[in-house]
């Protein structure tokens, strides 16, 4: 309670509008697919991009709006609040097989009519071999058919979906409104020599935009004209004068430039709004939230014509409406993305491009919003620098002592000459943000998905390397065979066809990127969301074709803990000491240590071997060595927009596995390091259950040895603390220094903690009617423990509690 007194409470209104939202049981919501299947049909001679430009028209022309009557800001993406609207163009497969299994799901539960159920299978004929899904399987060359079928590298996502991961030039909107991009565009479409063959696209491209954009500016005009019938019938004074203002609101942004704090928000809201209407991507970002919104949130606190309260109100009803975006994934994606989350992140800290501090009064409004509404959404991240405003960093740590997994730490003292190592010019890099889970990237220009295609599992490459290239799990052949563990002489031997292993691997993983990259640009370009990326209108491109000033992707490596322990346990006990044959080893691995006699090697592997996460070079340096395989083999494979425009188009590493450690676990056998079969791989980069024993400094110590700077796509590090250890002021300014430390001297690239109790989330296993609020960071993103399946809360609740 104390934290609530410290941050204050919702308004009346607010906090009512939370629980609606919250109340609202999530259905799957047909009405887009309907209307994006009449599209499809009416445009069929026309070039994709302006398929894509009549479709969104066609869906903000035709699709249901409303103002809840306790919202002071207009936009909604489904019929209900809530709701998960359906995307054909991408994907009806795994929509039409679990039609009837939604419901029955153990995690991400989603409801659903018989109607609703009768108009997607009468749409599905016309998308059959007609989506992205399709189209992008049809690419696929042979020799990765094996990894498709297997699912090694957990593609479904991408297939079945958008890319988003990105933060469009909101500032830019804010000053120019959407008139600008129009202006711009007609310019550069007048100026057109269609003697030049690339002419013929841009000019189709600029027409989609145009399109766009109007379509845009009429759907802003249905909620004013909404908003003015609504006034018309309201009773309350009150609220009738603020339905007006909403009215006059809605006829201005996000076509015309913003002039007002509300302004600004309300056209933030729209565009957001629409990209997520436009393509089903997750992690469509806010950028950084405090610098673009700063000017017009102190002008109207200086003139007085709003009060801080009024702000706060105007925050927290934004993040509130930002939950109610909802998106349905398949049952074998939701193993990477337990507790239904959008990643829809908001930035704030850090420092302006002139390197000062860049706090601010809405900095500090920010954070008391986010602590007040407690929810899932936005994901708040905060910019660390060893110069951060003290009372802001303070506040930071009260809100961490909420409970609910915000705000994550990402250090500018690492990210930003990564960037400008990679090539960003030094003003860009300053002006990073998150947008997504713990990725960076710069807002406005940069291309999509800078993470998150596709996984390499190391500990399942490793049992491969130890089978001669063929898959432990599935019996299928993965790579060229580099010989059988037990015929292996030396570590150095295991060393060597883990590195041709994982090489190969990483190769095929390209493939098919390159294959999903090509699908998703010629047949779901999106248009809205190029138009307000720099610099696609400058070039006539879309996003995929290279439209962005900057263009750098990564895949995501899962399982870094159990790959450290399990070379180290092979080293020591298999090569150095002996205790352990190499038939043994492998023997109780296929028993998953479930004989008596194996059991005792498992004990041995679990028990008498260092472990990644307290600081031991022994371990920690093996996974460096392995690691570098996969970095140096990964720089080689340019991404399709390569040469295309923008600087970059290259990949780099990333360790934000989401929640793919429980999903790519169950793909995984038993392990070297003791793990059993099936169960969750360690997450992120954060060290195994219950492995780091030294306490949190010793655990700081062993992830900043991985080498950081090659792995911008993200180095995820979550902590567990029990709401105790942070109930004295002395053991909150200790947890900052520790922050400070890793940040400062270790040079660590994010941090974030769950502040909540062993005993709390098996009481709410138990009694989660009693834990309706209750939030808990799954990865790089917090979600209701209640909606998690079970494995991935008993993964949670097995993480080491720190102490101070």
């Amino acid at each position: 309670m104390e934290n609530k007194a410290h941050f204050g409470s919702l308004t009346d209104r607010m906090s009512a509008f939370r629980e609606e939202v919250l109340d609202e049981k999530p259905y799957i919501d047909a009405e887009r697919a309907l209307l994006a299947t009449q599209a499809y049909k009416e445009n069929q001679n026309q070039p994709r991009v302006m398929v894509r430009a009549l479709m969104l028209k066609k869906i903000l022309e035709n699709m249901t709006i409303y103002i809840e009557d306790k919202s002071v800001i207009a936009g909604n993406q489904a019929t209900k609040n809530a709701n998960a609207p359906i995307f054909p163009e991408y994907t009806m497969e795994f929509i039409l097989n679990e039609l009837d299994l939604f419901e029955k799901r153990d995690g991400d539960v989603f409801y659903i009519t018989e109607e609703t159920k009768q108009q997607l299978r009468e749409i599905a004929p016309f998308w059959e071999n007609n989506n992205l899904r399709a189209r992008g399987e049809a690419l696929l060359p042979d020799e990765v058919s094996v990894f498709m079928e297997t699912g090694v590298f957990g593609m479904e996502g991408k297939l079945n979906a958008g890319d988003a991961h990105l933060a469009v030039n909101y500032e830019r909107l804010l000053a120019e409104g959407l008139k600008g991009y129009e202006e711009r565009t007609k310019a550069f479409k007048d100026a057109l020599d269609f003697t030049d063959p690339e002419s013929v696209d841009k000019n189709e491209f600029y027409k989609a935009v145009l399109i766009v954009i109007e379509a845009v500016h009429h759907f802003a005009l249905r909620y004013s004209k909404l908003a003015e019938e609504l006034a018309g019938k309201e009773k309350d004074p009150k609220r009738k004068a603020e339905l007006e203002e909403m009215s006059r609101i809605c006829s201005k942004v996000p076509y015309e430039p913003a002039s007002s704090f509300k302004e600004a928000v309300q056209s933030v809201w729209f565009i957001q709004l629409i990209l997520q209407i436009e393509s089903n991507g997750h992690s469509l970002s806010y950028g950084r939230f405090d610098q673009y919104m700063y000017p017009y949130y102190k002008k109207e606190i200086q003139d007085g014509t709003m009060t801080e309260e009024e702000a706060g109100e105007i925050l927290t009803c934004l993040w509130i409406k930002t939950l109610t975006i909802n998106k349905i994934r398949s049952q074998a994606h939701t193993l990477s993305s337990a507790g239904s989350p959008m990643y829809q992140n908001v930035t704030i800290g850090g420092q302006t491009p002139d390197k000062k501090d860049a706090v601010n009064e809405l900095s500090f409004a920010v954070l008391k919003s986010v602590a007040q509404t407690r929810l899932t959404q936005p994901n708040l991240t905060v910019r660390y620098h060893q110069n951060i405003n003290k009372q802001f960093f303070d506040e930071c740590i009260e809100v961490m002592k909420l409970g609910f997994g915000m705000p994550a730490l990402n250090n500018d003292e690492i990210i930003i000459p990564s960037f400008i190592n990679w090539g960003v010019k030094e003003e860009d890099a300053y002006n990073y943000s998150a947008i997504g889970c713990v990725e960076t990237a710069v807002p406005g220009k940069w291309g999509y998905r800078c993470t998150g295609m596709s996984y390499i599992n190391f500990p399942r490459v490793l049992l491969c390397a130890m089978n001669n290239g063929v898959d432990l799990t599935s019996g299928k052949r993965f790579t060229k065979g580099y010989g059988y563990f037990k015929d292996m002489d030396s570590y150095e031997d295991l060393l060597a066809a883990w590195d041709k292993t994982v090489r190969e691997m990483t190769r095929y993983s390209v493939i098919v990127e390159n294959v999903i990259d090509k699908a998703s640009e010629r047949d779901v370009p999106d248009i809205l969301c190029s138009a307000l990326t720099d610099d696609c209108i400058g070039r006539g491109k879309t996003i995929k074709e290279g439209g962005a000033v900057y263009d750098f992707i990564s895949g995501l490596q899962v399982g870094i803990a159990n790959m450290a322990d399990s070379l180290a346990a092979i080293k020591q006990l298999v090569y150095e000491e002996k205790k352990i044959t190499k038939e043994q080893l492998w023997n109780a691995i296929l028993d998953d240590f479930q004989s008596p006699e194996n059991q005792k090697i498992q004990e041995m592997l679990v028990n008498d071997v260092p472990k990644y996460g307290n600081d031991n070079d022994d371990v920690d340096l093996l996974v460096l060595e392995a690691y570098d395989s996969y970095l140096d083999e990964i720089k080689k494979y340019p991404n399709t927009r390569y040469q295309r425009g923008p600087i970059g188009g290259i990949r780099y590493g990333g360790t934000s596995s989401i929640s793919a450690n429980v999903g790519q676990g169950m793909g995984t056998k038993a392990t070297p390091d003791g793990r059993n079969a099936f169960e969750p791989l360690a997450e992120g980069c954060s060290p195994a259950h219950n492995a780091d024993k030294n306490g949190p400094t010793a655990v700081f110590k062993t992830v900043s040895k991985l080498p950081t700077e090659k792995i911008t796509g993200g180095v995820l590090l979550n902590q567990k603390m029990t709401p105790q250890m942070l109930s004295t002021e002395e053991n909150k300014q200790k947890l900052e220094m520790l922050i400070r430390t890793f940040f400062n001297r270790l040079h660590g690239y994010h941090v974030q903690y769950n502040i909540v109790s062993k005993e709390t989330l098996l009481d709410a296993q138990v009694h989660p009617e009693d834990h309706k609020d209750l939030i808990v960071r799954v990865a790089g993103y917090s979600a209701f423990f209640n909606v998690l399946s079970k494995k991935t809360q008993d993964d949670i609740i097995e993480r080491t509690e720190q102490t101070l």
